[in-house]
Formats: structure tokens, C-alpha cells, sequence
């Protein structure tokens, strides 16, 4: 990770004033053992199928609406609209696993080292700056879609 004295001034000044939040959790959620565990997904990178809309990235604060993945999609097919301009996408568009590592997954679920992969994952675009109605809206939404599918664990990829 980068000290913030190694960044241009811009990102320096960003940083420092962006408003960061805390989240309190209200309650822990019942553990359930890995080798149980039924896996979602969920990626930043603003990943979308060909056929899906593409984040909108002129939307002041981000775009805060979300793309379900299939579970049986494969890698290379997934597009990505991401909105930082400080985001280096070179080793993404080699290997998309490093923002969302679906294949890392199968091999941990047929290694059972995961009970199972739910049927599809979620990306969300990252760099959303006005968080205020993905925590208010989309992120509940989202959640209540997960635990309709009998997630029991997702796994966050931020970018």
C-alpha cells in the first residue's frame, strides 16, 4: 500500500478530505462453518455482462445500483465500468479473478473447502463517494436478495 506522501497532491487532498464512515453492527450474524457455507460473491469493479446496462459513471457521487452475476459465467465474457480514473485496470483485464476470483471459488468448493457457490454473485461499482443511498437502499435490497438465495457468507472484493 501506498503512503500517502508517495501520491500526487490531488490524491493526497482527496484522501484527507474524503468523509470516511464507520459501520456499528447492530448484532453478530450466526456462524456458520466454511465447509457449510453457501458462497456469494460480491465485487467493486463494476463488472457487467455484455447484455446488461453499464454502470453510469457520470452520475455525481457513483453509481449505486447493482449487476447480479451468473455463478456459471465465464471470466472473460464480464465487461467492467469502473469510475476511478486512479484505478490501474491492467492486471484486471488480464485475470479478472483478482477483482472477483469465481474461479478461485469453484476450485475451493470442489476442493469442498466451501459448501457451495450460490447461483449468482453481485457487483456493485466501486468509488462511490456519496454513499448515502447504497447504504440507505441498495445495500439492504441486496442483502435481502442474498438471504432469500440461502447465502450464508459473502465474500467482498473491494477495488
Amino acid at each position: 500500500m501506498a503512503k500517502l506522501a508517495e501520491l500526487a497532491l490531488w490524491e493526497q487532498l482527496f484522501v484527507k478530505a474524503y468523509p470516511f464512515r464507520q459501520a456499528r453492527w447492530r448484532r453478530a450474524a450466526p456462524a456458520t462453518a466454511l465447509a457449510a457455507a453457501r458462497t456469494a460473491l460480491i465485487t467493486t469493479a463494476g463488472l457487467h455482462l455484455a447484455g446488461q446496462d453499464p454502470f453510469d459513471t457520470s452520475i455525481k457521487g457513483g453509481d449505486c445500483s447493482y449487476r447480479w452475476i451468473p455463478g456459471d459465467v465465464q471470466l472473460p465474457k464480464l465487461e467492467m465500468t469502473h469510475r476511478s480514473h486512479a484505478f490501474d485496470r491492467r492486471g484486471v483485464d488480464q485475470d479478472r479473478n483478482l477483482c472477483f476470483p469465481l474461479e478461485r471459488f469453484r476450485e475451493l468448493e470442489a476442493e469442498r473447502v466451501v459448501g457451495s457457490l450460490n447461483h449468482r454473485h453481485l457487483s456493485l461499482m466501486g468509488s462511490i463517494t456519496a454513499p448515502g443511498r447504497l447504504l440507505r437502499q441498495t445495500a439492504p435490497e441486496a442483502a435481502r436478495e442474498l438471504k432469500g438465495d440461502g447465502v450464508d457468507l459473502a465474500f467482498l472484493v473491494p477495488v
